[in-house]
């Protein structure tokens, strides 16, 4: 259903900002404005943005949107926009959408007919990898590991591996400071020769890089604080022997199990050699579909 716009016919605007993942100076001029400006914000956590307008001297007011409440707060948003309001969007740090609610939102605004505007800012993936001075043309971002059992967990590990070092490029993951002992433990296990970039606390004052095989990083983390960005890279030769012909089949089902987009698996396919026409006919089949 779509929602009516404003009298006069004036759209609504939703503005997808980036915020600090640490240092609030790295707030762009443009992404301040918009949250003097909006006529709401839709925050991650209101308390983290109460924080962020008080360090900006603004008063906007704001409304919790996150994983917990999408579904009951999307038509009040949708509804404010309706009357031609300025929404911004918000998470706890970096870009909405990215492991970050606002997906829903920003699908739901434009579905709606109302005008969405990215007001990018810092993010932990690119700055990460910034860090981690590997080489590449391109990487596979996993964010958080799905399930909650950690047989689910291992096993969506093994398939964003394998996916990676299929493509040769890079796995990017988020993970909390308790759980992430165990992620390195099992990236000890399933892929013990590949270089690992542990990165914590970016843009703050005690940030911190760590370099090194899982098994030697994880011996040396010391206590985790903060959530950490993980950077694993020299997989084409971990865990795998690259003598055998690339499973073309398996790697669709992996990735799709995994939850890849359809234009990440084409991606993936193109870099393991496959042509074009036959990679997204792969990536449209029941098996990729699985995601």
């Amino acid at each position: 259903m779509t929602t009516p716009a404003a009298p006069g016919g004036r759209a609504g605007r939703l503005l997808v900002v980036g915020t600090p993942i640490g240092n609030l100076g790295d707030l762009s001029p443009r992404a301040a404005e918009a949250l003097r400006s909006a006529d709401l914000i839709a925050a991650e956590d209101t308390r983290l943005a109460a924080r962020l307008l008080a360090h900006l001297g603004a008063r906007t007011r704001t409304i919790s949107f996150n994983e917990h409440n999408t579904a009951a707060r999307l038509p009040a948003l949708l509804a404010r926009l309706a009357e031609g309001a300025v929404v911004a969007l918000t998470t706890d740090a970096g870009m909405p959408s990215v492991s970050d609610p606002g997906a829903a939102l920003v699908a739901a605004a434009r579905d709606a007919g109302h005008v969405v505007e990215s007001v990018p800012g810092p993010s932990a993936v690119t700055t990460a990898l910034s860090l981690a001075g590997v080489e590449a043309t391109g990487f596979l971002f996993g964010g958080f590991l799905r399930g909650r059992s950690q047989a689910t967990r291992r096993s969506a590990l093994e398939r964003l591996l394998h996916a990676a070092a299929a493509s040769g490029v890079p796995l990017l993951l988020f993970e909390a400071p308790h759980r992430v002992v165990r992620l390195l433990g099992e990236l000890a296990a399933a892929a013990p020769d590949a270089r690992v970039a542990v990165c914590r606390e970016l843009t703050k004052r005690h940030e911190e890089v760590l370099i090194g095989r899982a098994a030697v990083v994880g011996a040396n983390l010391g206590e985790p604080r903060g959530e950490f960005t993980i950077v694993i890279s020299g997989l084409e030769t971990a865990g795998t022997d690259a003598s055998p012909a690339l499973d073309v089949e398996g790697l669709v089902r992996a990735a799709g199990a995994a939850g890849l987009s359809h234009r990440t698996l084409v991606e993936l396919l193109r870099a393991a050699g496959v042509p074009r026409r036959e990679a997204y006919r792969l990536a449209a089949s029941p098996s990729a579909a699985a995601r």
